[in-house]
C-alpha cells in the first residue's frame, strides 16, 4: 500500500501544478479577452475537439484498454503490452485522422450556412483550426494508459502541464508582443493548444521508447485489438452520453448570451481543481490496482481498494465543496476579476461556482465507480446509467434555461450527477456482493461534522473579513492566502480529533510530499 500511496502523492503534486498553471492560463486569457464573444467562441470551438478526444481516448479506448493491457501484461508481459499498444495506436491514428480531416473540411464552409450570428462562424473558423489536437492528445492518451499499467505514474500526470505551458506561453509571449487584433491574439492561444498537443504526446512516447517500445504502423486486428474494440462500444455510448452534457451546456450557454459560455468553463474549472489534485489521482492509481484484482479473480481485494480509494476521495473533497461554496467570491476576485472581466461577469462566476460546488463529491465518486465496472469489463450498467443522466440534464436544463439562464444550466448538471451517484450505487450492490458500503457510513459522518466545524469557521472568518475596513480586494487575498490554510488546519485537526479511518494512509502521503519537497 506504501508504494500506491507514494503514486497518489506524486500524482496529486504535479496535479496540482497543473491546476494552478490553468488557473493562471485562464486567467491571463480573461484577463487579454474578457468574457466576450470571442472568449466564449474559442470555449465552445474547443469542446469539439475535447468530446471526441474524452470519447475515443480517454474515455472509452482507457476504460478498455487498460484492464487488456493488464491481461496482456499477465500472460505475455512487456512484449504482449508494446505490440498491443502500436496495433491500438496505428487505428487510433486512422481514425482520428479521419474524424480531424472531416471536420476540418466541414468547419472551413461554414458559410455557406447563411444568416447565422457571427459568434457562430467565429467558433467554427477556430474549430478548423483546433481539431489536429483530437489526434495527438488521443495517441497521448494511449501512451499513458500503458505508462500507468507499467505503473509510471509521473510522465502522465506532467502531460497537461506541457499544454499549460504552451498556451501560457502563447498568450503571454507571443500572442502579447506579436498580434495586432483580437482574433490574432486568438490565433496564437490556438497554437499554444496545438504545441501543447505534441508535447503531451512525445513526452510519454519518449519515455515508452526508453522502456523498450519500438513504435510500428500495425493495422492487425489481432484478438486483443478486437477485444478493446468491442469493449469500446458500450463504453463509447457510456462515455458519449456524458460528454454530449457537457456539449449541450456549453452550447445552450451560448445561445443564453455572449458571456455565457466563458463563464460557466471558468467556474467549472475551478470544480475542477479538488477533483484533478486528489479525485483523479487516486482513480488514476486505483484503476489498474483494481483491473488487476478483476484479472486474477480476487473480489474481496477489488472491493477492500475500491472501499479505501473512495473513502479518500470523500475525504478531500467533502470539504473542498463546502469551503469553494463559501469563498467563491473572493477567490472568483483574485483570479479572474481583472483585465476586461467586469464586477457583473466576476459575480455571475462566484455564483456558478456556488451551484458547482454542490455536485464535486457526487462528481468524483461517480469517476471512481465507473472504474469499478470498467475493471470487470462491465461496460452496459454504466451506459444505463449514462443515458438516464443524460435525460435528466437535457429535461431539467430545457427547463431551467428559459427562466434561471446559465445558473440553470448548472443546476441541471447537478442534480444529474447526483441522481447518477444515487444510481451507481445501486448497480454496484447488486455487481459485487462483496462490497459493503455500509463500511463508509461511520467515516462520512465524521467528515461530514469535520466540514462542518471547518465551514462555521471559514463563514466567520470571511464575515469578519468582508466587514472589517480592509478594501474588497484585500479582504479577498486575506481569505485566500489565510483563511484557506486556517481551513485546512481546521478541518486536519478535527479528523484526527474524530479519529477517522484511514488517518494514517493520508498522513503517509502528506508526509511523503513535505520530505520530497
Amino acid at each position: 500500500m506504501s508504494k500506491h500511496l507514494k503514486n497518489i502523492g506524486v500524482i496529486s503534486v504535479l496535479t496540482v501544478i497543473s491546476r494552478v498553471l490553468g488557473l493562471v492560463r485562464d486567467s491571463l486569457a480573461l484577463a487579454i479577452f474578457g468574457t466576450t464573444t470571442l472568449m466564449s467562441a474559442f470555449y465552445a470551438a474547443y469542446t469539439l475537439p475535447n468530446l471526441f478526444r474524452r470519447l475515443l481516448a480517454e474515455g472509452s479506448l482507457t476504460a478498455a484498454f487498460v484492464p487488456t493491457l493488464q491481461e496482456e501484461l499477465h500472460h505475455h508481459q512487456r512484449p504482449g503490452v508494446f505490440g498491443l499498444l502500436s496495433q491500438v495506436a496505428s487505428w487510433l491514428l486512422v481514425v482520428t485522422g479521419t474524424l480531424t480531416a472531416l471536420a476540418m473540411f466541414v468547419f472551413s464552409h461554414s458559410r455557406i450556412l447563411a444568416g447565422h450570428e457571427e459568434k457562430w462562424y467565429i467558433t467554427a473558423d477556430l474549430a478548423v483550426i483546433l481539431f489536429p489536437y483530437l489526434a495527438l492528445i488521443s495517441l497521448s492518451a494511449a501512451c499513458s494508459a500503458t505508462l500507468n499499467v507499467l505503473e509510471r505514474f509521473t510522465e502522465p500526470a506532467l502531460s497537461p502541464i506541457w499544454l499549460n505551458l504552451a498556451m501560457i506561453a502563447s498568450l503571454a509571449g507571443a500572442g502579447l508582443h506579436f498580434a495586432h487584433s483580437g482574433i490574432q491574439e486568438m490565433h496564437w492561444l490556438c497554437a499554444g493548444v496545438l504545441v501543447g498537443g505534441f508535447l503531451q504526446l512525445a513526452v510519454p512516447a519518449a519515455t515508452l521508447v526508453r522502456e523498450g517500445w519500438r513504435p510500428r504502423f500495425d493495422l492487425a486486428l489481432s484478438p486483443r485489438v478486437r477485444e478493446v474494440a468491442l469493449l469500446m462500444t458500450p463504453g463509447l455510448v457510456g462515455t458519449a452520453i456524458y460528454q454530449i452534457n457537457i456539449a449541450v451546456g456549453r452550447f445552450l450557454a451560448l445561445f443564453i448570451s455572449n458571456s455565457g459560455v466563458t463563464e460557466m468553463y471558468s467556474a467549472n474549472r475551478l470544480m475542477e481543481l479538488p477533483i484533478g489534485v486528489f479525485a483523479i489521482a487516486v482513480s488514476t492509481v486505483v484503476y489498474p490496482l483494481i483491473a488487476r484484482h478483476a484479472v486474477a479473480g480476487d473480489r474481496r481485494a477489488l472491493a477492500h481498494d475500491f472501499l479505501k480509494g473512495l473513502r479518500m476521495i470523500l475525504i478531500i473533497n467533502v470539504p473542498a465543496a463546502v469551503g469553494l461554496a463559501l469563498l467563491s467570491h473572493p477567490i472568483v476576485r483574485i483570479l479572474y476579476f481583472h483585465g476586461k472581466v467586469t464586477a457583473e461577469g466576476a459575480r455571475d462566476m462566484a455564483d456558478l461556482v456556488v451551484i458547482f460546488s454542490i455536485g464535486l463529491p457526487f462528481f468524483s465518486i461517480v469517476n471512481l465507480t465507473t472504474r469499478a465496472f470498467y475493471a470487470v469489463k462491465d461496460m452496459a450498467t454504466p451506459v444505463r446509467i449514462a443515458a438516464i443522466d443524460f435525460l435528466i440534464n437535457l429535461a431539467v436544463s430545457l427547463s431551467l434555461m428559459r427562466w434561471l439562464g446559465v445558473p440553470g444550466l448548472v443546476i441541471a448538471s447537478t442534480a444529474a450527477i447526483i441522481a447518477q451517484t444515487m444510481l451507481y450505487h445501486r448497480a454496484l450492490r447488486r455487481r459485487f456482493p462483496e462490497l459493503d458500503t455500509h463500511l463508509l457510513v461511520r467515516p462520512v459522518l465524521k467528515v461530514l461534522a469535520a466540514s462542518a466545524g471547518m465551514g462555521l469557521a471559514v463563514r466567520c472568518g470571511w464575515q469578519l473579513l468582508s466587514h472589517s475596513h480592509l478594501g474588497s480586494g484585500t479582504a479577498a487575498a486575506a481569505a485566500v492566502f489565510g483563511l484557506i490554510p486556517l481551513s485546512v488546519a481546521i478541518y486536519a485537526g478535527l479528523l484526527f480529533l474524530l479519529r477517522i479511518e484511514g488517518r494514517e494512509e493520508l498522513a503517509a502521503v502528506f508526509r511523503r510530499r513535505f520530505r520530497s519537497s
